[in-house]
């Protein structure tokens, strides 16, 4: 039981979910000074500044979202705001994929993770340019636009906020460079420490000269440079070169990668396609980490001064309206379980970043970082970008979170409206 001092804020009569506590039932959480104080199963009498009545709503540990583009303004128009990402949608943590490089993560730190709310990390751009514009410039991501030495002295420099390498594998790199920067983001990954994070599916326009490149074989050359820990991201990419082979069917050598522990992340963005995640979900394979992957030309609302036009126009374009928790509605749509798809946006992420004792679990002492859902239900409909829409009768929104003991509620521009089926 918690001592005799009042708490600053207590929420009562919530379904607590926390896959790495092994809790889930009703508890109430007692924060004080910014941190868990308690977890009991009533303290409806204990003496508190505030009480927060959560009576039908889940309480999870402060989620995070293990793919991110929001670094604002360097990235151009791909980069969101990050408390609009984080937690005015009741998120606490963000990890920008590949924004920051070895040239600009001075930028990242001092004058965007600094000034956030949220509790911004990233995985380090293996290309010098980083994301500018979010990778729209194919020729600056060759070869000769890498630096192995540069960017694991600066990797190492930043290890607060730096837990991986952000690479891409997809087959318009492919077709100009084979495998070769990949290979150097993969020593990069070794020489640092960190985990290599792989983009999976088109992204740039293959070249016209030169062989046809092919999408599984790409896969099949990747799989073996990847070690435990490493991540492949888009799994359920509706573009060629993901866990789906040309002839419609989950990669054999992806189940010897989840094997031996190479990791899978959603980065849901507008690469998600509802037949795909079917088919690799249905094959036994379940996403360990939950990605969202909003970006400045994936959500409803555009960044000022932002031409609807030129968003449409962005081989990133996305008009499915989605985020964090409509991505886990749609986890829990498929077949996953609640609290498989809390794992994903929890413990495991926490995993992922090597932080399991900071955070993605509730427990005294560690930073009061929580997240407040509530699960609709009725029948809403889901779409994705490849025109498919799927009716579901449970839909998981959010409510509010604390970060560090502070209250953000749920207003962020960018959460997409309920549609009733």
């Amino acid at each position: 039981m918690s001592d005799s001092l009042p708490f600053d804020a207590v929420l009562l009569g919530g379904t607590l979910i926390d896959p790495a506590a092994k809790r889930n039932g009703r508890f109430d959480v007692g924060v004080r000074d910014g941190k868990i104080a308690a977890i009991e199963p009533d303290l409806s009498a204990a003496p508190a500044k505030e009480t927060i009545d959560v009576t039908g709503k889940l309480v999870l540990p402060g989620m995070i979202d293990t793919h991110a583009h929001v670094y604002e303004h360097v990235t151009g128009k791909f980069g969101l705001n990050p408390d609009m990402v984080g937690v005015q949608s009741a998120v606490t943590t963000l990890v920008d994929q590949g924004g920051p490089s070895c040239m600009t993560i001075g930028g990242y730190r001092h004058h965007v993770a600094a000034k956030a709310k949220t509790r911004l990390l990233c995985f380090i751009s293996c290309y010098l340019v980083g994301g500018l514009e979010g990778h729209l410039y194919p020729d600056l991501y060759g070869p000769t636009g890498v630096n192995i030495e540069h960017t694991v002295r600066v990797a190492k420099e930043n290890l607060d906020i730096v837990k991986g390498i952000k690479a891409h594998a997809e087959i318009g790199g492919q077709s100009r460079w084979g495998l070769e920067v990949i290979k150097t983001g993969k020593e990069m990954s070794r020489q640092t420490g960190l985990p290599l994070y792989i983009h999976l599916g088109q992204l740039w326009p293959s070249v016209e000269e030169g062989p046809v490149p092919d999408a599984d074989e790409l896969i099949r050359e990747l799989v073996p440079i990847m070690d435990e820990g490493d991540i492949m991201a888009h799994p359920f990419t509706r573009h060629p070169g993901g866990f789906v082979s040309e002839e419609g069917e989950v990669h054999p050598i992806v189940f010897e990668a989840v094997k031996r522990g190479v990791r899978v992340d959603v980065g849901h963005g507008s690469h998600f396609s509802f037949a795909v995640a079917k088919k690799v979900i249905d094959s036994g394979i379940k996403p360990f980490t939950l990605g969202a992957d909003l970006h400045g030309y994936n959500v409803r609302v555009p960044q000022q001064g932002m031409k609807n036009e030129e968003r449409s126009a962005s081989p990133f374009f996305g008009i499915a309206p989605f985020n964090l928790t409509v991505a886990m509605t749609e986890l829990l749509t498929l077949g996953m379980t609640l609290e498989e798809v809390v794992a994903t946006v929890t413990a495991n992420p926490a995993t992922m970043l090597r932080m399991e004792d900071e955070i993605g679990t509730l427990k005294p002492g560690l930073a009061a970082d929580i997240s407040v859902l509530e699960i609709n239900e009725g029948k809403f409909k889901l779409f994705d970008n490849s025109g498919v829409e799927v009716v579901t009768d449970r839909l998981i929104r959010p409510v509010f979170c604390l970060k560090d003991g502070e209250r953000f509620d749920a207003v962020s521009p960018l959460i997409p409206d309920a549609i009733a089926a």
